[in-house]
């Protein structure tokens, strides 16, 4: 088995275990994580009604002409500073953080940080 196939195998596995154990609602929504090789992106969902309320990623214009390159710590937070920012738009202060089966390290945790830093509670 390839070495890539089984390491994202792996990280579906995890991610499935962690989804059972959380859930995002209107008042306190689920902020999602996806990292590939280039870009990292990630959405506030309120799962009852299965809808995203919010996204941000490192493809957007405003975050793209600050961090030219994604798949970095430094686009990662600033893709953390956006999400916070739709969500206070929204009036959204509390969350749920879920990983997506990643490590919590590198750009999943300077995500997380700067959410944090910028007024998201979790």
């Amino acid at each position: 088995m390839d070495i890539i196939k089984k390491k994202n195998k792996q990280r579906l596995r995890r991610r499935k275990g962690i989804r059972k154990k959380i859930l995002g609602h209107k008042e306190r929504p689920r902020l999602s994580v996806f990292r590939s090789s280039k870009n990292i992106y990630c959405q506030l969902i309120d799962d009852t009604t299965g809808r995203t309320l919010a996204s941000a990623s490192t493809l957007e214009k405003d975050i793209k002409g600050k961090a030219p390159y994604g798949g970095n710590v430094k686009a990662a937070e600033l893709v953390g500073q956006k999400i916070a920012e739709e969500a206070t738009r929204l009036g959204i202060t509390k969350i749920v953080f879920d990983r997506g089966g990643y490590k919590y390290h590198g750009r999943v945790k300077a995500l997380a940080d700067s959410a944090r830093n910028n007024s998201l509670v979790y």
